[in-house]
């Protein structure tokens, strides 16, 4: 697994070549293997990250450690016939998030043992972020802190990886799993606070005795100014931008721009343009993966009416199993309805591996098997595939239509990064 395509990014910016590449955020395996298939007909590389919440030492919301997310992973790419040099595996918001509740030294201690088994099991790219403050310490808590603790933890991988790791740090955007209701008005990161974050860090990392570490921070996560709540996207404004944008040249690393999703192409394009070499999508892969799958679930109705519907197994395990969806979804019954399984945040992607939505899904499919699904129907209910599907380029089968519909969401962001194929 190769950092090359990452180390790259700054200094061929600076050689006046623009260069980026998407983060594709997910643990499921339709988008891990759909990102993997379009990577492979690009012949680029693959940057796949999962979050410090989905995946750490204790195991996380997907039960996954990281050497247990980086076999998953590959063997999804042996399945696709992608080479694994090919890939880089990144943590994202490695630091002490997962256990806040706790006082400051029992969260970094935890934060520490999970860092160290995510650069034991190879993962090239880490994302320092102990911005988050714990149960005793002072909120919010002070840059010179957060700057320490980053460093403290990259010292901690350091010691453990095979290889040297590369390093994001910045925290400007909101805590994993995104933001928790409508987002309006949002003000790009300043030049300041992006030079300031910068230089603490690069002090912290001399004080934590890796300053030559410091030579592959590779990005600064900053605000651009992109957001979705639960139901609104804050598109990208280049003139917004511009202070923060003014001062790359500055900084010996790009920017990395998080919460991406549902921005448009142009947008996307914009964004790299400005010097937004890593481009993170997550939810909105699975919001197409779910589309798509309700899609299905409404076809199914037609051919299959007697049969029991995703869609009403989804909703029952959801209010049977609250965690995920109650605290950020509000509003009249009707309204967190909706939410649970339409909102942009698309927090029902954290039910998918349960038992019961696993044998939904699996029921769901069976039920077409490989058949041929009838054309008016795919333009009833799966619109986008239809174009393909008539000019023959996509199978009218469940698992085609299915892949297809994370493809064409992934696709902007391939197009962003490396120019549209031809």
């Amino acid at each position: 697994m190769t950092i090359a395509a990452l180390l790259a990014l700054a200094p061929a910016r600076k050689s006046g070549e623009v260069r980026a590449i998407p983060s594709i955020c997910s643990a499921h395996p339709v988008v891990i293997a759909a990102s993997f298939a379009t990577a492979l007909a690009r012949g680029t590389p693959i940057l796949i990250e999962a979050t410090c919440n989905q995946v750490n030492h204790e195991g996380g919301y997907t039960g996954m450690t990281p050497a247990d997310f980086r076999a998953y992973v590959l063997g999804i790419a042996a399945v696709e016939g992608f080479d694994p040099a090919g890939l880089i595996l990144g943590g994202d918001h490695l630091g002490p998030n997962p256990w806040t509740a706790l006082p400051a030294a029992a969260a970094m201690a935890k934060a520490r043992d999970m860092v160290a088994g995510y650069a034991q099991a190879g993962f090239a790219k880490i994302h320092l972020d102990a911005s988050m403050a714990c149960a005793d310490d002072p909120k919010p808590l002070p840059d010179a802190t957060i700057a320490a603790r980053n460093a403290e933890l990259a010292a901690v991988a350091e010691a453990h990886a095979p290889t040297p790791p590369v390093y994001i740090i910045g925290t400007e955007v909101p805590v994993p799993g995104g933001a928790w209701e409508e987002v309006e008005g949002l003000v790009p990161t300043s030049s300041q606070a992006a030079l300031a974050t910068a230089s603490l860090q690069r002090a912290a990392f001399a004080a934590a005795g890796i300053e030559a570490a410091f030579a592959r921070v590779v990005g600064l996560v900053v605000q651009p100014g992109v957001e979705f709540g639960n139901e609104n996207v804050v598109a990208y404004d280049r003139s917004a931008a511009g202070d923060l944008i003014s001062i790359l040249p500055q900084l010996p690393m790009l920017f990395e721009a998080h919460s991406t999703d549902y921005q448009t192409p142009q947008a996307l394009a914009d964004l790299v343009q400005d010097g937004f070499g890593i481009l993170k999508v997550g939810p909105g892969l699975t919001f197409a993966l779910r589309e798509a799958l309700y899609g299905l679930d409404h076809i199914a109705d037609v051919l299959f009416p007697d049969q029991p519907r995703l869609q009403d197994a989804m909703e029952m395990l959801m209010l049977q199993k609250p965690l995920y969806w109650a605290k950020y979804y509000h509003g009249s019954a009707l309204h967190q309805h909706l939410q649970r399984h339409y909102s942009y945040s698309d927090r029902i992607r954290y039910y998918w591996t349960d038992p019961v939505a696993s044998a939904a899904v699996a029921g769901l499919l069976a039920r077409f098997g490989d058949m041929e699904i009838p054309e008016p129907l795919i333009s009833q209910h799966l619109g986008a595939a239809y174009p393909d599907v008539m000019q023959g380029k996509l199978a009218k089968t469940a698992p085609a239509l299915l892949r297809a519909a994370v493809t064409r969401a992934l696709q902007p962001y391939f197009d962003a990064c490396y120019g549209k194929q031809v």
